[in-house]
Parts: structure tokens; C-alpha cells; sequence
């Protein structure tokens, strides 16, 4: 065997415990660059080769047949990373054409410090779909920075269904609401959870060792305590209790502050009021995040060069205020707002109420519903409403349609691609680009599976059990066809979630709350502050406020920016009672 030709076979490093069972996972590293792919294996193998395969694959041409053959074995792929440069002119395309043996599989290239002009190739690169992220080759030994950013991918890998720890499983029906329904709460909540069919083989074994026999479904296993509980059809209230992460209220408290709705607005609110000090309550009634938690991968987030997942994004931010100390309830919504006793009080949805000095309602707004009856009975069995990021490994080798031409549609369809035999996105107007950002708009024009039809909108479907045809309409002639489709996913209009507020502060006609100068002019005293609304210490921020900006930045932004306003009225009742005491 010729030395090229070992170079080529070496594997480095020990196999470790595969987590998602038949072997151990590999991270292959491909390229002509001999030193190179020398530096880059052995940087991966002393820090990673107790739990990795590190395989080295020298002849690029070899790198797809490499991948068959670990993963014929039962060895799954973390990464792969290829080499680009002088000697690898072509190591972009190598990767990419790794999508037809696996499209979800992370594909990373690797570039010599200073090789600004290969760089820049990458930067295109990961911008039309063809690798996932960059990283720069390590200049020394440990190079921490490359371990940072090697270590976030193989997070992002193991995050995959199957792809490593499940502390929840959820034994129900595929073509359930309520077992998709928890699947989606728990992936946009970042619990790493398994789906088991409750009909297969091994559904039936895992309900025959928790000794349940036929019992109402689903049925949610707990696996992280110290004994394993099993909830039978549980309601999202008592799931989130049993979590333990909620400890019981004083009664009678009162808190600063207290932030309805955990998106990216809500989540920046309570970091900032607890972490100065404030006594914050959060409730949030379905997942942290937001519809931005749905996001597979969001680009353009400053400070996030290789893009961040909407979960994790919104994970990250509940730790820190956690931390910081603010209380957070789930699966609890507030039905009800009024004044008493010179403070707020929040009426809950399990019965209980709070009561808090000045309120920011960060509620957000959901997706449109398509409002057909055919395909509203279909809903959770083919039919879904958001990006769905849960369901996207069940759509392997099946035509998908997502309806909505806005960023979210844009990043649910190409994050469905990796899985999908065809996506088609579905669009009323006739050009996405007053409504999707440019990055995203040319990552689906170079998706080779991705379709958008303009000047169509979805008016009909039907399905036997699950969803498996569409009636479309063109806009513009009225003509109509019928077309297969084995799910749907809808991410149309922006319905603010305020209808709970009744007539207790102003909105627009559309149900956006007002605030600051656009409220009509009332005898209150005093002007209103900028994200004040009608009621004097209540704000709002975040998409359910008439006239914002629908991005993830801007959000925190005005989540942010409502705290300093928080103060203010703070302050003003801490004058009013001193001067009443006088």
C-alpha cells in the first residue's frame, strides 16, 4: 500500500459509545493538503478521540463511498470537515456534494489563517447552502478557538433526533395532534426528547417496562430524576410541574415587574429588570422564544458570524435571567389585567393570580390560520402551523409545501430540505423580496430541492388519516389544481396574541397594542412613555406592538429598552407614596 494510499485509510483515535446506538459516531476530515489534514487530525484526535472515530478520508473522490461505508457500519456522522485552499481549490464542491448522501449531515471547511481571499469564497458558500460553517485550522496546540467552534458544531450535531441524550420520551401516535404538539413544546423548549411509536416493537416494550397496558396516550417519560416518572395523556401543566424548574409563589407577593410572554422580547425584558435588581415574574404559556424558537437557523443576529438556532438562541437567554434570578412560569397564560390597590393584577389560567407594581406584555403574535375546515381537521396529522423544526427528520424522502414568503417560511423550508424530497414554498405576491431577507432568498434559489411558485395560495385539502393532497389556487386567474403533499406547513401574517386584554388598553384595529405618542390623546396627567400603553406602568414590546419591527433584534431591543422605563415608573410611585405620607 502506497503511503497516499494509507493516508488516505488512516483512522485516528478510539472508538467511543455511540448515544444513538449501533456503533460509534465518526468525524471524518477530508483533503489533498497533507499538512493540513495532518494538524486538523491531530488537533480532533487528542481532544476528541476518546468519543469520536476521527477518520481521515485523502483522496476527496473517495469521500462519499467513506461515508457509506461508516454509516453502513452504524457509525454516525458529527461532522464532516473539508479542507480549502491552494491544494484543495475544489474542497467547497467536495462538501457539498455530500448533501446527496445525507443532506442533514454538518458539513464544515476548514481555511489557513490569513487566506482572506478562501475565506470569502466560504462566506458565499454558507450563504447558498453549499457547507453549514467555516473554521479557521488550528495554529497550535490546544487552539482553543478552533475547539470553541468545533465543539458548538458537534452541540449542533448531537442536538438531531438520535443524536445523543433524550431526557424525555413521549410514547404516543404518529399521526397524533396532541403527540406532535408535545413534540414541538419540547424541541422549541431545547428538552431533548426521543418519539416513540406507540404501535412499533419498541414502543410497545417501553410501555410494557413502565408496566402500562393500554394505557390513554401519549404517554411522557421523564428520565432525568433520580427515578424515572411516567405521565400518562399528561396536560402541559402538569408536565411543566413535574419538571420541578417552578418553585411555589409566597402569597400575597408582589413583584417589579412581571413580563407576559417569553419570546425574544420578553426573554431580553426579564434579563435586564432582574438583572438590576428588580423582583421579575415571568409567564409564558406555551415555550421560551417565541416564534423566533421555531427558527432552525437565524444568520443575521449580530453577533453570531456562523448563526444561531432560534431554541438555542432562546435558551441561552432563560438561563440568564434564571440566573440573574427571575421567576419564570410555564404553561400558564394570564387571561385577564386590572388595577387594584395601586398595582397590577394578572388573572392565570389555572386559577391563581400576581400581582406586580408595572407589567411588559411581550405576548407576540402567531401565524394566520389557513381557516379550511378539510385541513383544519388535519391539524397535527400533515398539517402544521410554524416551522415545525421537530417534525423535519419525519419528512425523509416526502413533497412538502410551505405557505409564507417572510423569513420564517424561508428558513422552515430549507431547514425541511435537508430531510425532504421536495419542498415547494407557496406565495401570494409575485417576488419574495419585499419580504425575505436576500441571504435567505438566494440559499433557496441554490437549494437544488427547494421550489417557489408565486401568485398561489392553498384553498382546499383532503387526506385519510393524515394529510396527502392539496387543492391550489391561482390568484390571479382563479384556476385550480390538485396536488399530492404529505405535510404542510403554514407561516403566513402576523395575528397579535392580545385578545385576552378585552377592552383594558388600546389597540389597533388589527389587535396591535398602542403605545407612546400613537395613543390618542387622553387626560392622564402626563404624556405617555415611548412603549407605555394606554394604562399607566403597563408596556409592551415585541411583535404585538402596533408598528414594530418584525426581527428578532429589534424585539430584544425594545425588551431592553422597556426596563429603563420600568424605573421610571418605579420611581414615580416611589415619590407619589412618600409625598402621600408627608
Amino acid at each position: 500500500m502506497t503511503k497516499a494510499r494509507r493516508g488516505a485509510d488512516l483512522t485516528a483515535g478510539r472508538e467511543g459509545q455511540d448515544l444513538a446506538g449501533g456503533g460509534s459516531a465518526a468525524i471524518v476530515v477530508v483533503g489533498r493538503d497533507a499538512a493540513a489534514v495532518e494538524a486538523l487530525s491531530r488537533e480532533l484526535s487528542r481532544r476528541y478521540g476518546a468519543d469520536y472515530q476521527v477518520v481521515v478520508c485523502g483522496a476527496p473522490g473517495e469521500l462519499g463511498s467513506r461515508v457509506r461505508d461508516l454509516l453502513g457500519t452504524g457509525t454516525s456522522v458529527a461532522l464532516v470537515i473539508g479542507v480549502v485552499g491552494a491544494q484543495d481549490p475544489d474542497g467547497i464542491e467536495v462538501l457539498a456534494a455530500i448533501r446527496a448522501v445525507d443532506p442533514a449531515m454538518p458539513r464544515v471547511a476548514a481555511v489557513r489563517w490569513g487566506d482572506w481571499e478562501t475565506a470569502r469564497l466560504l462566506f458565499q458558500a454558507v450563504t447558498v447552502g453549499k457547507i453549514n460553517h467555516w473554521v479557521l485550522h488550528p495554529v497550535q496546540t490546544p487552539d482553543e478557538d478552533f475547539h470553541h467552534s468545533i465543539t458548538g458544531f458537534l452541540s449542533e450535531s448531537s442536538s438531531r433526533p438520535g443524536g445523543g441524550f433524550e431526557a424525555v420520551h413521549v410514547i404516543g401516535e404518529r399521526w397524533s395532534a396532541r403527540s406532535q404538539e408535545l413534540r414541538d413544546i419540547f424541541a422549541r423548549n431545547g428538552i431533548p426528547m426521543g418519539f416513540y411509536d406507540a404501535s412499533s416493537q419498541g414502543g410497545r416494550l417501553m410501555l410494557r417496562e413502565l408496566a402500562l397496558e393500554a394505557p390513554e396516550l401519549p404517554v411522557v417519560v421523564l428520565r432525568f430524576g433520580a427515578e424515572r416518572s411516567a405521565l400518562v395523556n399528561p396536560s402541559n401543566l402538569e408536565i411543566a410541574d413535574a419538571f420541578g424548574v417552578m418553585p411555589p409563589l409566597p402569597a400575597g407577593e408582589v413583584f417589579d415587574v412581571a413580563v407576559i410572554g417569553a419570546g425574544p422580547a420578553g426573554l431580553a425584558a426579564a434579563v435586564y429588570a432582574s438583572s438590576e435588581g428588580l423582583r421579575t415574574v415571568v409567564v409564558e404559556r406555551e415555550a421560551v422564544g417565541g416564534q423566533a424558537g421555531t427558527s432552525s437557523m437565524i444568520r443575521n443576529f449580530p453577533g453570531f458570524s456562523q448563526g444561531i438556532s432560534g431554541s438555542r438562541l432562546a435558551w441561552e437567554a432563560w438561563q440568564q435571567a434564571w440566573l440573574f434570578g427571575a421567576t419564570f412560569l410555564f404553561m400558564r397564560q394570564v387571561e385577564g389585567l386590572s388595577a387594584e390597590d395601586g398595582r397590577y393584577r394578572l388573572q392565570l389560567s389555572d386559577g391563581g393570580w400576581l400581582g406586580a407594581r408595572t407589567v411588559v406584555i411581550t405576548t407576540g403574535a402567531a401565524y394566520r390560520r389557513l381557516g379550511v375546515p378539510n385541513l383544519e381537521e388535519l391539524r397535527g396529522r400533515g398539517v402544521f402551523y410554524g416551522a415545525g423544526v421537530s417534525e423535519a427528520p419525519a419528512m425523509r424522502g416526502q413533497n412538502v409545501v410551505v405557505v409564507g414568503g417572510g423569513n420564517s417560511a424561508g428558513q422552515a423550508a430549507l431547514h425541511l430540505a435537508k430531510w425532504a424530497a421536495r419542498v415547494t414554498i407557496l406565495v401570494r405576491g409575485q417576488s419574495l423580496a419585499q419580504s425575505m431577507s436576500d441571504y435567505l432568498i438566494r440559499e433557496i434559489d441554490a437549494a437544488p430541492n427547494v421550489d417557489v411558485s408565486y401568485r398561489v395560495q392553498v384553498v382546499d385539502g383532503a387526506g385519510t388519516g393524515h394529510l396527502q393532497s392539496l387543492v391550489l389556487e391561482d390568484t390571479e386567474s382563479g384556476t385550480r389544481r390538485e396536488v399530492l403533499a404529505d405535510a404542510l406547513f403554514v407561516l403566513i401574517g402576523s395575528q397579535p396574541q392580545a385578545e385576552w386584554l378585552g377592552d383594558s388598553v388600546a389597540r389597533d384595529q388589527w389587535g396591535f397594542i398602542i403605545t407612546g405618542p400613537d395613543l390618542p390623546a387622553a387626560a392622564r396627567g402626563r404624556p405617555p412613555l415611548p412603549l407605555e400603553t394606554s394604562l399607566p406602568g403597563v408596556f409592551t414590546a415585541g411583535d404585538v406592538r402596533h408598528g414594530s419591527v418584525k426581527r428578532v433584534a429589534s424585539a430584544v431591543g425594545e425588551g431592553a429598552e422597556a426596563i429603563p422605563l420600568v424605573h421610571r415608573r418605579l420611581n414615580d410611585i416611589a415619590v407619589a407614596q412618600a409625598d402621600a405620607g408627608r
